[in-house]
């Protein structure tokens, strides 16, 4: 009977430790600094804004890119575009739907050497729909710091953000300018 008990314990333990592994959030490289800004064509004039809640796990090793992962969730309540009609517009169902999508997300799948900096492919989630993008990106330590930049371009409809519209681009351009400590 003892030994029925501690099988049946070591087996509900396993599969405790194996669902929370599957439903814990990344542990949280810690950021010093951020900026996370987007900037879209509307009525053809360049209109920008930015996000500031965004957490982290970064592992990168610059002499051994391909082992490193990126993983970032960003709260999409932070957008700021220094109009509050619009940012409440924005976090509205026809932009962001912040209340059904509070986060947009992103994952490395690779990170490679190119040139003089670096390429990652990652899988992007906005409002529940995950698309693959390309991120070339610099990396600069200095001292007990890293920072990572990049930039790339989306076409918003993939995502199902803005709906259709006369006025208002497709194509969004997203900069990121992260600083970490080492």
């Amino acid at each position: 009977m003892k030994t029925q008990h501690t099988s049946t314990l070591k087996s509900f333990l396993i599969l405790l430790l194996v669902t929370l592994a599957d439903h814990t959030a990344f542990a949280q490289t810690t950021i010093s600094r951020s900026a996370l800004t987007y900037e879209v064509k509307n009525l053809g004039i360049n209109t920008s804004g930015k996000f500031t809640g965004i957490k982290a796990n970064i592992n990168f090793n610059p002499a051994q890119p391909a082992g490193g992962s990126i993983e970032a969730a960003v709260d999409v309540n932070t957008v700021n575009s220094d109009n509050d009609t619009r940012d409440e517009h924005l976090k509205g169902a026809k932009f962001f739907d912040a209340a059904k999508y509070p986060t947009i997300n992103i994952k490395s799948t690779s990170i490679q050497k190119k040139g003089s900096g670096y390429l990652g492919k990652f899988d992007l989630t906005i409002k529940g729909t995950t698309k693959p993008v390309e991120i070339p990106f610099t990396y600069t330590a200095t001292g007990d710091k890293a920072q990572y930049k990049g930039s790339f371009k989306i076409n918003r409809k993939d995502f199902n953000v803005g709906g259709s519209s006369m006025t208002l681009a497709d194509e969004v351009t997203i900069n990121i300018d992260i600083e970490t400590a080492k």
